[in-house]
C-alpha cells in the first residue's frame, strides 16, 4: 500500500487541528469521511506538526487502548500539539514533553500505583453514600435556575456552576474559591477560544504555550498552600488524599501531587458540565425528545448517557506506538503518533444505529467518551451521578424548554463543548 493511499487529505488533515471545526462542526464531516475513505490515514502537515495517524473508528479505539504496553501515553504529548509548541514546552521542563504529570501522562508502573491513591473515592459503592449532598445541590441549582422568570444560559447559570461545586466540595475547595477554579479551568481546556482562554497578544503557537503554562503556574500557586495546610491539619477530603499520599512509601513528590490537583479540579468538572449543557440542547432541540423522557423518567439514564455520547467532551487523546505493529491492515512503526478521535468512534455507523440523531432510548449504547481500558475515567460514575440527578430534579419542574437564541461550541481540539445554550422556558 503506497503512502499515498494512507495519506489523508490536507484539506481535512487541517481540519483536525483547527479549533473552530471543533464549534462549528465540520469536524464530524471530516470524522464521517474518514472513516467511510480512510479509517487509520495519516495526517501529513509538514512544518507544522510531527506526522500522526487519525484513528476514526470505534473498534480501533479500543484495540488500541487495550494495549497499554504498545501504544503508551507518556512518551510523547498526550494531545495534539505543534512542533513548534513541543519544542517550547521542552525548553520549559528541561526536556519533558508535559507541562503536568497527572494519571494522563503516566504509563505502567507509575500509572497504576497513582490511580490508587484516590480510586476508592470514585468508586461506584462509595459515591452513593454522596447521593443526598448532591441532590441537595442539585435541588439548589435547579431553584436558582427556575427563579431567573424563565429564560437563561443553561452554561452560564447551571451546567457550569453544578459540577464545579460537587467537585470542589470533594476535593475541599472553600466555596468562594469556586469562581477562580472555574476561571483557570476555562482557560486551560479553552485555551484557542476568544472567550474563554487568557488573553495574549499575538496568539501564535509560542505564546499559546506560554499562556498555558501561567495558568498552570496559578494553578500550583494555589494548590501548593492547599498542600501546606492539608499536610499541617488534615481532613476528610481529597486534596488530603493528594497531599498526603505516598508511592512505594515514599511521599509525592510536590509537582505529582500539583498535576493531581490540576486534573481532577478540572476534568472533574468541566467534561461533566459539557455533557449537562448537551443532554439541555438536545432537549431543547427536540420537543419530543423532551415529553419522551419527561413522561419516562425511567429515561433519565439514557439521558445522560446519550448526551455523554453526544457532546464528547474529551475529542481525542494520543498515543505513541513502542514497536513495530499493525492494525487494519496497515503497519505502524515504533515511536508513531496515534490521535484516538473519541467523537468520532461515537458516531461509528457500525456501532451505534442513526448515530447523528440524539435518542434518550438508546441502547445498548456503548459510547468511548469515558475512554477505555487502564485509563478508563476514573470520575465516569460521578458525572453520570450528577447528571442523574440534576436532571431527577430538573425535568419535573419543567413544562416545557425551547431555544431563545443560538447555541454555540466552544473552540478548542482536545476538550470541547457547549460554551452557550441559551433557553426559554416554562416551569410546570
Amino acid at each position: 500500500m503506497s503512502s499515498a493511499e494512507i495519506r489523508i487529505p490536507d484539506e481535512l488533515a487541517w481540519t483536525l487541528v483547527d479549533p473552530i471545526a471543533y464549534a462549528d462542526a465540520r469536524i464530524h464531516d471530516t470524522y464521517k469521511w474518514l472513516r467511510v475513505n480512510n479509517p487509520l490515514g495519516v495526517a501529513g502537515l509538514e512544518g507544522h506538526y510531527d506526522p500522526f495517524w487519525v484513528v476514526t473508528k470505534h473498534a480501533d479505539i479500543l484495540e488500541i487502548s487495550r494495549q497499554n504496553a504498545l501504544f503508551r501515553n507518556g512518551d510523547r504529548q498526550t494531545t495534539l500539539t505543534s512542533q513548534q509548541a513541543d519544542k517550547q514546552v521542552r525548553q520549559m521542563t528541561g526536556g519533558s514533553p508535559h507541562l503536568v504529570r497527572s494519571l494522563v501522562q503516566m504509563d505502567p508502573p507509575d500509572h497504576p500505583k497513582y490511580r490508587a491513591l484516590t480510586q476508592a473515592w470514585f468508586m461506584s459503592n462509595n459515591i452513593k453514600g454522596l447521593e443526598a449532598r448532591i441532590r441537595g445541590i442539585a435541588t439548589g441549582a435547579v431553584e436558582k435556575m427556575l427563579a431567573t422568570g424563565g429564560e437563561c444560559d443553561f452554561v452560564r447559570d447551571v451546567a457550569m456552576l453544578y459540577p464545579l461545586h460537587v467537585i470542589m466540595e470533594i476535593l475541599g475547595v472553600p466555596p468562594e474559591d469556586e469562581p477562580r477554579m472555574l476561571m483557570l479551568t476555562q482557560e486551560l481546556f479553552g485555551s484557542t477560544d476568544p472567550d474563554l482562554g487568557r488573553k495574549v497578544e499575538t496568539p501564535d503557537a509560542a505564546k499559546m504555550t506560554e499562556a498555558v503554562q501561567a495558568v498552570l503556574m496559578d494553578f500550583y500557586q494555589y494548590f501548593a498552600k492547599i498542600t501546606a495546610e492539608r499536610r499541617a491539619n488534615p481532613r476528610d477530603d481529597l486534596a488530603t488524599v493528594i497531599a498526603t499520599g505516598k508511592i512505594d512509601g515514599a511521599p509525592i513528590s510536590e509537582f505529582e501531587a500539583l498535576s493531581y490537583y490540576v486534573i481532577v479540579a478540572t476534568a472533574g468538572h468541566d467534561t461533566t458540565s459539557s455533557s449537562t449543557a448537551g443532554a439541555m440542547w438536545a432537549l431543547a432541540e427536540s420537543p419530543a425528545e423532551f415529553a419522551k423522557v419527561k413522561s419516562n423518567p425511567a429515561l433519565i439514564s439514557g439521558l445522560v448517557d446519550e448526551a455523554v455520547r453526544w457532546t464528547t467532551p474529551v475529542k481525542h487523546f494520543m498515543r505513541s506506538a513502542t514497536a513495530d505493529t499493525e492494525l487494519r491492515g496497515r503497519k505502524i512503526a515504533k515511536g508513531d503518533w496515534l490521535m484516538l478521535c473519541y467523537a468520532s468512534g461515537n458516531r461509528d455507523e457500525e456501532v451505534f444505529e442513526d448515530s447523528y440523531v440524539f435518542r434518550s432510548d438508546r441502547s445498548p449504547n456503548r459510547h468511548i467518551s469515558f475512554g477505555y481500558g487502564a485509563h478508563l475515567c476514573l470520575g465516569q460514575h460521578l458525572a453520570k451521578m450528577e447528571m442523574r440527578i440534576l436532571f431527577e430534579e430538573l425535568l419535573p419542574r419543567l413544562a416545557s424548554v425551547e431555544f431563545a437564541g443560538e447555541p454555540r461550541n466552544s473552540q478548542a481540539v482536545f476538550v470541547s463543548g457547549p460554551k452557550r445554550v441559551p433557553i426559554r422556558f416554562r416551569a410546570a
